[in-house]
């Protein structure tokens, strides 16, 4: 069942569009009744009075003790002091001009050549962000051309010096890590630092750390003079930085209008301010998202953007709702496992993979679909087959199939795709992930399954780090041996970090089977 109303009567009640935005948003393909909206509009009360605190400065990170902030990155005057406000004013006027200045050359490397590349060096919403940006905005590969490293892993650090190569010496090294402390991100650093000394390439006069003032990275970059250095505000998650310098500098980098990005985010801000619940496009948002799963996050989020320069939001979103409703507990310590799940690719590319199951599988989603109105400006497409039609086709068509069998969705239509409407889809996304923690009474803003994620991660390096100081004093040692300096409790570990030392490395000697690990004896023969 689809509700009280039929179709038509449901799509017209509850399609909200704002001609300022120039977006719309339509629920109503969400299985709701009018009586089930009328019943959240009293828990609504509560919501809106509670994001009201947050912006008026409250305390929301709790495990930190600070404030949730990057709403006022768009509106520098609802900041809680003057003194942020003329600080967030001073962030941007300071990458809009240093933008100018590399574009424009009056900023070059020491051998006086003017910057081509970009080398962005972040992980999670340090990484996320700037590569939503470049992907849905850049053209014709305008400003500087970007790569990015927000992993470990060897073999992409290594595919990038050797696809940037020749350019290493005009490319400018971004470094972006709020504390400083976060390991990724500093060994990735360490590394590409490294292998430029060593090749007789500049490093600190070409690096730029984006960070908080203070932090090791900050403290790093001023002792070593680096190019520049940009303010990360402590009172700015990750996953909710792409309106900070996070997301503005590889704005300004690719030559793309700051102003007009951080305008339509404060206005998105604006429509979500509104106390009611059926005028305010986030509440409506949430309250789907809330009434489709149960209030439980019984069901996972689809995300469908029928724009190959919108692939990357769905992984934008993966980050931003789950890391902030994936949560065991609520605000008053009772266990309630919340969150919800996210995946998706692309239109209509996924209409050749995994509609299939949506239509006919285990009902256990709703889709949320992005459609976009513009076309390119050009005279290459033929009327009688023009893509943009077949695509809005595409989306209809799949809309209604899903309906047919009573799968749920939701879908937001932009006018365009540019600086603006993005900054707006990304606010009207960050304000429902705040409405609807509220509605389920969890914190949208700590992350303690990460902090116990990095805990445990630093502990296997310690464990790493002492094996292969054991191993060095020349000596056999099979697993039992290893863990009984340990911690029993930590066989399968120590397994694992045996394999990724020795396998194919011929400075160890291992005798037995690796398919059966309690016959392995290994030892180090080769320093």
């Amino acid at each position: 069942m689809n509700g009280d109303l039929n179709s038509w009567d449901k799509f017209c009640n509850y399609l909200w569009f704002d001609k300022k935005l120039n977006i719309w948003l339509d629920i109503s393909k969400i299985n709701f009744t009018s009586k089930e909206i009328k019943n959240l509009e009293d828990k609504f009360k509560d919501v809106f009075s509670s994001i009201k605190e947050l912006e008026n400065g409250a305390i929301s990170n709790i495990d930190e003790n600070r404030q949730v902030g990057h709403y006022w990155l768009r509106n520098p005057s609802i900041s809680p002091s003057s003194k942020i406000g003329e600080e967030i004013r001073a962030d941007i006027n300071s990458i809009s001009e240093f933008g100018k200045q590399i574009l424009n050359g009056d900023i070059k490397n020491k051998n006086n050549q003017q910057y081509t590349d970009v080398l962005w060096i972040g992980i999670g919403g340090s990484g996320l962000g700037p590569l939503l940006i470049t992907e849905s905005l850049q053209k014709c590969s305008k400003g500087l051309n970007f790569s990015y490293i927000d992993n470990v892993d060897p073999f992409l650090i290594s595919e990038k010096l050797e696809e940037l190569s020749e350019k290493l010496s005009t490319t400018l090294f971004v470094v972006v890590s709020k504390s400083g402390g976060t390991p990724e991100p500093r060994i990735a650093m360490e590394i590409i630092k490294t292998y430029c000394e060593n090749n007789t390439l500049e490093w600190n006069s070409n690096a730029i750390a984006i960070t908080m003032k203070g932090s090791k990275l900050f403290k790093k970059a001023t002792s070593e003079n680096w190019l520049k250095i940009f303010n990360l505000q402590d009172w700015v998650g990750g996953r909710t930085s792409i309106t900070s310098s996070v997301g503005l500098l590889p704005l300004a980098l690719i030559n793309e209008n700051i102003s007009e990005f951080i305008r339509g985010a404060s206005l998105m801000d604006e429509a979500t301010r509104i106390v009611d619940l059926k005028n305010n496009p986030a509440a409506l948002l949430s309250s789907a998202w809330y009434l489709t799963g149960d209030g439980i996050g019984k069901r996972d989020m689809v995300v469908l953007p029928y724009r190959d320069r919108l692939q990357v939001f769905s992984k934008y979103l993966q980050q931003l709702v789950m890391e902030s409703l994936g949560k065991k507990f609520n605000r008053n310590g009772q266990v309630v496992n919340q969150g919800i799940s996210v995946f998706g690719n692309k239109g209509s590319t996924d209409q050749h993979a995994y509609v299939q199951q949506l239509r006919d599988g285990i009902d256990n989603f709703f889709c949320i679909f992005i459609e976009l109105l513009d076309s390119p400006s050009t005279n290459i497409f033929d009327e009688k087959e023009n893509p943009k039609e077949y695509l809005s086709g595409f989306l209809q068509g799949t809309r209604s199939a899903l309906s047919s069998e009573n799968r749920q969705s939701i879908t937001i239509t932009l006018e365009k795709l540019n600086c603006f409407s993005l900054g707006a889809l990304i606010a009207l996304f960050e304000r429902a992930v705040s409405f609807y923690a509220e509605l389920v009474n969890i914190n949208a803003y700590d992350q303690p399954g990460v902090e116990a994620g990095k805990k445990a991660a630093a502990n296997i390096i310690e464990y790493q780090k002492k094996v292969s100081n054991l191993l060095d004093e020349g000596g056999e040692y099979s697993i039992n041996d290893i863990t009984s300096l340990f911690d029993n409790s930590v066989s399968e570990p120590i397994f694992f970090i045996l394999r990724e030392m020795c396998f194919g490395n011929d400075n160890y000697l291992v005798k037995g089977d690796w398919s059966n690990p309690n016959s392995l004896v290994i030892q180090k023969i080769n320093s």
